[in-house]
Order: C-alpha cells, then structure tokens, then sequence
C-alpha cells in the first residue's frame, strides 16, 4: 500500500483594515512566520500603505489580495462585505482571520460563521468613541460574538475589557511580539548622525513614534513638553509618524519639537533616543514601546490596557503615568533624562524583558496553537509546552 499522503496545510486568509501602524506590522510579521512554518498564507486589505508593500517584500510564501476599504465604517460597507466575500470564496481558506474593528466587522457580516473565524481587535472599537456611537459598538461586539469561533486578545486587561462590556465569546489571550533581530541595540549618536543634522548629536532626545490620532495622544504630549524643557534646557522632542491630527499637533508644537513624518522602519529612532513615549488613551497592547525595549531603550508609557503587561515588573515605577495627565508625563521623562545611569538599566531590564516574553516568534507559534485547536488537530507536545511556558510568565508579567 502506499504510504498516507501528508495533510494538506492549512489556508489562511488574513483580513486587515487597517494597513499601516502597529496592526499592519502585526499581520506582516505573523504572515511572514506562518508562511515559513509551511502555511498557505493569503491577506486581504487595501493596495496603500505599509502592510501591501510588506507583503510584496514576503516573498512567493505569502499572497496578497486587494479589498478596497475605508478605516471606519460608512455609506459603502455593504459593497465592502460584498467584495470580501468574493475574495473570501476565491481563496476558499480553511480559516479567516481578521484584524481590527473594521476587518472584524465585514469578515463577520461576509462569513456569519460558515468558516471558523478568529477575530483579533487589537483594541476595542467602542474605546474609540463616545456617546451612542459607543453603545452601538457594544451592542455590535456582543453580537457579532457568536460569529468568531475565537476572539484573540493581546493582553489581559484587553480581555477583560471585552468581558466588561458584555462581549461572550471564547477568548485567548496571545501577547503582541516584535521582531527582536530587526528591534536590537545601537549605539545613539551612529543612529542621529543618520536620522537628524549636526546639532542634535549630544541634546536630551525624546521620540514618540505613533500615527499622528487621537488614541495616541500626542497632544496630551505637547501640554507636557513645555515643562520639560524647563526643566531639561535644550531638550528636544521628535513625533515620527502621520496621521490625522498632523496639522494640528504641528500649530500647537514649539520649536523644539521636530515632525519627521512617517517612517517605514523606526528603528534607528528608537535607537536615537534617550527615551521613548507613548501617551496613549487607549490600546489592546502597543507595539512602539516593546519595540524600542527591544532596542534597549527605557520608555514612558500610559497606563492603558496592554501597558502594565508589557513592562517588566520592576521597571513599571519609572515608566507608567496615568492618561490625560500631562504633569505625570512631564515628570517621567525630567527623571529619566537626567538619570543615565537610571535610563540604561531600565534599556537593558527591558531589553531582556522583551526577548523573553515578547519575540514574534513566540506570539506566532501562539497563534498556531490556537488554529490547530479551531481545525481539529491536537497541538503538540512541544507547542503545548511553549504555550504554557509562555502563559505562565505572561501571568507573571500581570502580577502587580
């Protein structure tokens, strides 16, 4: 008798909406692991912005397919559920995977559950807004529960928002990770020297690198810089990234603030920097503060959901502030720009922090347990391993 053919490989259709920032880098990297472990990867989102041009670069492993979508919903969300339905039945996947609210929604109202989804929010929809439009993003999440064989969040306290608003779904929680061989060390002054002019080579530096929007708070930013160079003379702030509210943050900013517009790798910013924030209102867990860890970098963050988790337990002293408070954020960073000797062993505790709990390549062997669980296979021993391993220092990371 012949031997029994091998099982096919999973297809995997991720739908993404949207296409640039923490999101797009998120669908990239995981498209790019699943693709090297074997799996027929597809990916459906619009032609512009960071994650199409990723994917070219992914090579044959990895294919892309175009699905003309806005970031927010409105008068053509029909024809946009038409149209991923009709990308749905092209690449006839054994499971879709959808990111964010936007893709959430159509892959939800395209599939109704013919075809096991995951949905993955990367922060809920109903933080973004207030009032009515809150209350029906609620409503719509609690529904549309029943259509996901599995919502994915990346962080605890992301979860147990979710609970909190009502939404009853079969949940797990796999933290975001970042690729800790592109996100490494540097030295400082090299990575200035490429990035910025002659002057900047030895003044207090802070980057925030973040899509110019409300969530990530960049105007609660610019309320506390001032009080930072008064305290800090000569410091100087650089907000990379596009958005939005560019116009804006720039009438509000003083001289010292540097716009540098978006960037396709950021990661001789981080190195560049003396420290890194992120002011953000809301999140699931930011990538911008793992990834300048990664580079060995301190950071100030937020205390959103995600936040806590991502930090190293005995560096959360230094690094968190409440939301909206722009003193608290002003504090922060006088403290650490005048501490070196305080910023490079909370670089290096982070650094260590990240290789640890969050490398990519743990998040996607993650994933890949949570797809064989939704397929029918029984993850291996090695992977139930991993993930338990991986399960209980992320408890441990949630330890106040």
């Amino acid at each position: 008798m012949p031997p029994p053919s091998a099982p096919l490989a999973p297809r995997i259709l991720h739908i993404s909406q949207p296409v640039d920032g923490g999101v797009a880098r998120v669908v990239a990297d995981l498209a790019r692991a699943q693709a090297a472990a074997g799996m027929d990867v597809h990916v459906a989102c619009p032609d512009q912005g960071l994650l199409p041009k990723a994917l070219s670069r992914a090579g044959r492993g990895v294919r892309g397919h175009p699905w003309q979508a806005s970031r927010s919903p409105g008068p053509r969300l029909r024809a946009e559920v038409r149209e991923l339905r009709r990308v749905i039945d092209a690449v006839g996947p054994t499971l879709v995977h959808a990111h964010s609210a936007k893709a959430g929604l159509a892959a939800r109202l395209a599939l109704r559950g013919r075809v096991p989804t995951v949905f993955q929010p990367h922060a809920w929809s109903f933080e973004a807004v207030g009032g009515a439009t809150a209350l029906l993003a609620r409503l719509w999440e609690r529904r549309a529960a029943r259509w996901a064989a599995r919502i994915v969040c990346v962080s605890e306290a992301e979860r147990t928002t979710g609970r909190r608003a009502g939404v009853d779904g079969s949940f797990s929680v796999v933290p975001n990770g970042v690729d800790v061989d592109r996100f490494g060390p540097g030295a400082p002054h090299e990575a200035r020297g490429r990035l910025l002019p002659a002057p900047f080579a030895g003044v207090p530096l802070v980057v925030c690198v973040g899509r110019l929007c409300q969530q990530k708070g960049q105007d609660v930013l610019l309320r506390a810089w001032p009080r930072v160079t008064e305290r800090v003379p000569g410091a100087r702030l650089v907000l990379v990234g596009d958005g939005p509210d560019a116009a804006r943050l720039r009438a509000a900013a003083d001289p010292s603030v540097v716009f540098a517009g978006a960037a396709r790798d950021a990661a001789d910013w981080y190195r560049a920097a003396d420290v890194v924030v992120l002011p953000s209102r809301w999140e699931g867990m930011a990538l911008a503060p793992l990834e300048a860890m990664a580079c060995a970098r301190p950071v100030v963050v937020t205390d959103v959901d995600g936040a806590r988790e991502s930090l190293p337990p005995d560096g959360r002293a230094h690094a968190l502030v409440p939301p909206e408070d722009p003193a608290a954020l002003a504090g922060s960073l006088v403290a650490l720009l005048r501490d070196q000797a305080l910023r490079d062993a909370l670089g290096a505790r982070g650094r260590r922090h990240v290789l640890d709990h969050h490398d990519a390549r743990h998040t996607a062997d993650a994933i890949g347990v949570v797809y064989r669980e939704l397929l029918g296979a029984e993850p291996t021993k090695a992977a139930e391993a991993a993930t338990t391993a991986k399960t209980a220092k992320c408890r441990e990371c949630t330890t106040p």
